[in-house]
């Protein structure tokens, strides 16, 4: 089901790819222990399975987080394709300054003995109001993925 959004969007897409196979590069999406590594995140919680949730927090205080961000698993289909939406944000400091529905798409495809791992993110507004936050996030997108190598480079303990 494709979201329908009542307002002018915009999106971003990044690809790379991996020297892991489908199965690992799909693992770190939804590992909690792997994402904190590659996300930098203080917590993490996934139920996977369509409906489940997808929840990650940062800030040193367990009990007083810096910044939390929950969603929705819209479409769980293991290896190949996780789908976030129904998305709740939480700041310390303050709230998104505009409206937004966001869907996070993630696929995962073979690639000779790798993997290519694609995101694509949608529901950023075209408002004025939203152009810091959809560059922050294009950056962010960015650092991500040099966050997954560096992570699939460390030894393994």
């Amino acid at each position: 089901m494709k979201h329908e959004f009542e307002y002018p969007t915009r999106s971003h897409t990044l690809s790379m790819t991996l020297p892991a196979v489908p199965e690992k590069v799909f693992a770190l999406l939804i590992t909690p222990s792997a994402i904190r590594g590659w996300w930098s995140a203080a917590r993490a919680i996934v139920q996977p399975q369509t409906g489940g949730l997808w929840a990650a927090a940062w800030g040193e205080r367990e009990d007083d987080p810096d910044y939390v961000c929950v969603a929705t698993i819209r479409d769980f289909d293991p290896p190949h394709r996780l789908v976030l939406d129904d998305y709740r944000y939480f700041a310390k400091s303050g709230p998104l300054p505009f409206d937004a529905d966001f869907t996070t798409e993630f696929r995962v495809e073979p690639a000779g003995t790798g993997a290519i791992l694609t995101v694509n993110q949608e529901g950023f507004p075209t408002d004025a109001a939203a152009d810091e936050f959809y560059r922050a996030c294009e950056k962010g997108w960015h650092d991500t993925f040099a966050a997954i190598r560096r992570f699939l480079d460390l030894p393994s303990e």
